[in-house]
């Protein structure tokens, strides 16, 4: 076998916000060498090269892309931006992990451009799938824990998710928001959980915070701080599961990240990155998994959930690449359970139905796009319209 670092491909990441800040050291740290960073500013981009020991830094995609010691991408940019970096990687033929897009047409694209190119890695980065406590919870549930399961109810509560001045996450259309930031992942998490996927949706949307002291005047934030939805997954009728999941980002100085599974015989919770069960015939709730990590203190920008599950993800990272004769191959094997460009299409459905929902009030079928929509659409019945 090849030594693990002389196999492991060069990556190239794209983005200087907190996700970079911390994924770069966790790469390092695994072997893997980072040659270039791309910023929106020449002046962000070089900041924090040199803050983290990375030799190249650009604002043009096309350098990093295009760079000769790049073999893996990873992309945590705004949402409106991501499906164009990660379309045009899979295209140059690098492997690519990347965040959330800012539409469902965006996530067809790239799901698209991944089967177009089945022997590169795409792969969403949503970390919480490599959490530890929700690996071991998701094996419970397949071994039983809980029986059949019924019910799945999450609260995620904390601070507020707006940048310091006026951006994309200030904007709704632009990917911004609680349902879109942390609950896209928490819809994919709980499609990995229960091995199902929402079939009707129903939610409820509110911007509570639309000014603050730093965005004011005639900016108004758009984009919702607080978001409650349900969604009925797996079969129709009584035999599915019943999912709830509130969202509260006016919370400053506090942090809640709960996610429990109720079935016929028990229910699992994960508190934090911590796991605990409770079977119908005990008296007792026990600790299945304790919080035993080793990525050092709880960074402020991201959760500790995000954080443990970002270096497993790493971790998962370098165990599929290191076996490999080929610095661009990967194995299965290690990142079997990773959401795939797929999920992400799923997940940005979903999100895009609760909206729907919010507006309406009433509930939503999700239904998968199977082909990209003509854009001519609207202006060609408009057409026929006028004609008759």
């Amino acid at each position: 076998m090849p030594s693990g670092k002389a196999m492991l491909p060069g990556v190239g990441v794209f983005g200087t916000g907190s996700t970079a800040r911390v994924l770069v050291p966790l790469l390092q740290a695994e072997g893997f060498e980072v040659h270039a960073l791309w910023g929106q500013s020449e002046e962000e981009a070089c900041c924090l090269a040199k803050e983290l020991g990375i030799p190249f830094h650009t604002s043009r995609s096309d350098d990093v892309l295009l760079h000769q010691d790049v073999d893996l991408v990873c992309i945590y940019i705004p949402p409106s931006m991501t499906r164009q970096i990660a379309v045009k990687a899979l295209g140059i033929g690098k492997n690519v992990v990347c965040e959330k897009a800012a539409t469902a047409v965006d996530s067809f694209k790239m799901v698209t451009a991944a089967r177009y190119y089945p022997q590169l890695l795409s792969m969403m980065g949503n970390t919480l799938r490599f959490l530890p406590a929700f690996v071991e919870m998701r094996q419970l549930l397949v071994e039983g824990y809980v029986g059949n399961i019924q019910v799945c109810d999450v609260r995620v509560y904390g601070p507020s998710l707006l940048d310091q001045s006026y951006g994309w996450t200030s904007e709704e259309l632009m990917g911004g928001g609680g349902l879109h930031i942390v609950g896209s992942a928490i819809i994919d998490l709980l499609s990995y959980l229960t091995g199902t996927r929402a079939h009707r949706v129903h939610g409820l949307l509110r911007t509570f915070v639309q000014q603050n002291s730093l965005i004011r005047g005639i900016r108004r934030i758009t984009s919702d701080d607080f978001c409650f939805f349900q969604m009925l997954m797996g079969e129709s009728g009584s035999s599915g599961v019943c999912c709830t999941v509130t969202l509260n980002f006016n919370m400053p100085g506090s942090f809640v990240h709960e996610v429990m599974v109720v079935g016929s015989g028990g229910r699992l919770v994960a508190r934090g990155t911590e796991l605990f069960g409770h079977r119908n015939e005990s008296k007792y709730e026990e600790l299945l998994l304790a919080d035993s990590s080793g990525v050092g203190p709880e960074v402020k920008e991201m959760p500790l959930p995000h954080l443990q599950g970002l270096s497993s993800m790493v971790k998962a990272l370098r165990q599929s690449f290191q076996a490999q004769e080929e610095r661009r191959s990967w194995a299965r094997g290690p990142i079997a359970s990773a959401p795939t460009f797929e999920d992400g299409l799923y997940v940005q459905t979903v999100v895009e139905a609760v909206k729907r929902s919010s507006s309406s009030g009433e509930w939503v079928c999700v239904e998968i796009m199977s082909q990209e929509p003509d854009p001519n659409h609207n202006l060609c019945e408009a057409l026929q319209r006028n004609k008759n």
